[in-house]
């Protein structure tokens, strides 16, 4: 399957640069698998698709300002270091640069020596692994000296930081939002709840497996990077029971995905535990746990279109966006929603 096959136009004035004024008030597409028209509405619509008995499944993560701006500090050259994953009290996987300025036994320091860190081997997907120094609480510490990691596509600053995080957000380690939430407002859920739809959390922390773009023509030689998830014991019993009584999965997002399917045995079964994925998912894939799924608009070749595209079919999720581009939707990070069902 060629990375071709995954790539379409799209005018730059379609990337979404601010969040939507409320969160609720995206646009929502919804891309039905069993009609070939799409319809095309308000995200506070999204109850309309949902049933009692359904599960609507959210990753509560909790993006860090894992964007560090700093200096060598053998020669005082600029760097920049972005946190991905944590190994230990101390030890993180991370982005840094440029690289040739971080190499093994840098050391690299942040605002003032509030924060600083040695480099100490370099990972096979071009990163490093970095040894913090710091004292006092390292989330404190973190919150004053770090930035929250907006992707490259978002030109402007972000002016209320509590925006690129979901109105759920519980425990700090991701690197990325996961998007398909921001959409979500505290409001909206509790009538989703009063509906009779369980909403029900589990845990990935975004990393570089998520927006890491793919390199290779033939996609199936693309290597996923691992992110660390969770699924909860009452999560696990509660989507058995819906899956008991005829109800649907609804993922929020790919990473809530992700999720799922990797902690779902051959046979469906969800069971609770923790782990870390480098699932990949894409056409020919055949789900286990998820039903349907909310999601935003992602880039051009990238494994989060791919993933979709398992669930709807390349053809359906091409033409989708094809009517998204010409009906002006807002895509990416803060861009409109998209159902899957």
């Amino acid at each position: 399957m060629n990375i071709s096959e995954f790539d379409y136009y799209l005018p730059q004035e379609l990337i979404a640069q601010d969040p939507a004024a409320d969160r609720d008030s995206s646009r929502l597409m919804v891309v039905r698998q069993d009609r070939e028209e799409f319809e095309h509405r308000r995200f506070t619509d999204l109850c309309e698709y949902l049933r009692p008995g359904d599960a609507l499944v959210i990753n509560d993560t909790k993006v860090i300002p894992a964007r560090l701006m700093g200096y060598k500090e053998a020669s005082g050259a600029r760097v920049e270091v972005l946190l991905l994953k944590q190994l230990d009290a101390r030890r993180w996987e991370a982005l840094v640069r440029p690289g040739k300025k971080a190499r093994v036994g840098s050391r690299l320091v942040f605002k003032k020596g509030l924060l600083a860190c040695r480099v100490l081997d370099d990972t096979d997907y071009g990163g490093r692994v970095v040894e913090m120094d710091f004292e006092g609480p390292f989330e404190e510490i973190l919150d004053e000296v770090g930035i929250m990691p907006l992707p490259p596509y978002i030109k402007k600053p972000l002016l209320d930081k509590d925006r690129y995080q979901t109105v759920y957000a519980r425990l700090a380690g991701s690197a990325a939002a996961p998007t398909a939430g921001l959409h979500f407002t505290s409001g909206l859920l509790d009538r989703i709840r009063e509906m009779g739809v369980a909403v029900v959390p589990v845990l990935l922390h975004v990393g570089l497996g998520t927006f890491r773009p793919v390199k290779t023509e033939d996609i199936t030689r693309h290597l996923m990077h691992e992110e660390y998830y969770e699924v909860p014991q009452e999560t696990a019993s509660v989507i058995a029971g819906v899956r008991d009584h005829g109800g649907r999965v609804i993922a929020v997002g790919t990473t809530a995905t992700r999720c799922l399917e990797s902690a779902a045995d051959e046979d469906g079964r969800l069971g609770p535990g923790s782990g870390w994925t480098g699932i990949f998912i894409y056409p020919g894939y055949r789900f286990k746990v998820i039903d349907g799924m909310v999601t935003n608009f992602h880039l051009p070749k990238s494994t989060l279109l791919m993933m979709i595209s398992a669930l709807a079919g390349r053809e359906k999720i091409m033409a989708a966006y094809q009517e998204a581009v010409e009906r002006r939707y807002r895509f990416f990070s803060f861009g409109d929603a998209m159902l899957i069902i």
